[in-house]
């Protein structure tokens, strides 16, 4: 029933069953199917199926918060105590500038302390490793601080802040930072993505009409299009090009400067688990 419990959850969480099956990966009829089992092993029905919303009804509400105890109960069963060692696997999210950023420090330090447990990184932007975490498909993730308030079951630890930096071709001349947006193709950080959106934040406030150029998610791709004289860029420093001494010029925003905050995000209910812990503290020598 632990399957059914969690869609149940969800189901409360996000109001419909359209909306838990998108969450999850199922169909709405599969959604369906397993609040069905879980109000015939109850006896009862948990929702009040009058409207378009899945509102609890009394059962309902009196069932939630022994849901919420028996899954976060059944996540912790098979964790061990904190002094019998660490083993398993811990699967990490990871958006591609914290892989070629602050991840490899802080697995070599999770190898020493832990040389028995797999770290398994999963690749991907920020919204989606967003949803694997709260769906439970893997344990914790580093990725953009979401523009918007997360699901209380869920838990978000800021671990770096990262300024935002102009970018150009070296062949292009001048150093206020405005003007050379204005003047010159855009090279766009994916606006959808929660980085894209603060750079798209900043022109507005700033009033800066950008060139048509490109739009591109990965920031080291976006340096690369810079490199080859696509156009000017708002890119946070970090991930590998800082590495690899990029042949861009570097303009800095000065009091314009913004940033994006890198967090560390985990269900609540498995923050105290052994491996969640060390690897948090494997963490922190990159923590402002």
């Amino acid at each position: 029933m632990i399957r059914e419990l969690k869609t149940f959850l969800t189901v409360e969480r996000l109001g419909t069953f359209v909306a838990a099956g998108n969450q999850i990966g199922l169909t709405q009829s599969a959604v369906s199917a397993q609040i069905r089992a879980l109000e015939k092993a109850l006896g009862t029905p948990l929702f009040d199926r009058s409207g378009r919303s899945a509102t609890l009804n009394a059962a309902g509400q009196r069932a939630l918060t022994m849901a919420r105890e028996i899954v976060e109960l059944y996540e912790r069963m098979a964790t061990p105590s904190a002094d019998s060692g660490y083993f398993g696997e811990l699967v990490i999210g990871a958006i591609a500038t914290v892989q070629t950023g602050l991840l490899p420090d802080a697995l070599v330090r999770l190898n020493t302390q832990a040389p028995t447990v797999e770290a398994k990184v999963v690749p991907g932007v920020s919204q989606t490793l967003l949803n694997s975490v709260d769906a439970g498909e893997i344990d914790l993730a580093i990725l953009i601080r979401p523009p918007f308030a997360l699901p209380k079951e869920l838990s978000l630890e800021v671990i770096a802040r990262e300024p935002f930096v102009l970018i150009a071709p070296v062949r292009i001349e001048g150093d206020d930072p405005l003007q050379l947006l204005r003047d010159n193709r855009f090279v766009r950080y994916d606006r959808h993505s929660f980085g894209g959106r603060q750079v798209t934040r900043f022109l507005r406030e700033q009033k800066i009409e950008t060139r048509p150029g490109l739009e591109l998610d990965e920031v080291d791709a976006i340096v690369r299009m810079v490199e080859a004289g696509l156009g000017v860029s708002l890119v946070p420093r970090a991930g590998l090009w800082l590495e690899r001494a990029a042949h861009i010029r570097i303009v800095e925003l000065g009091a314009l400067t913004f940033y994006r905050e890198l967090a560390l995000v985990m269900r609540h209910a498995n923050r105290q688990l052994p491996l969640q812990r060390l690897f948090r503290e494997c963490l922190a020598p990159k923590r402002l």
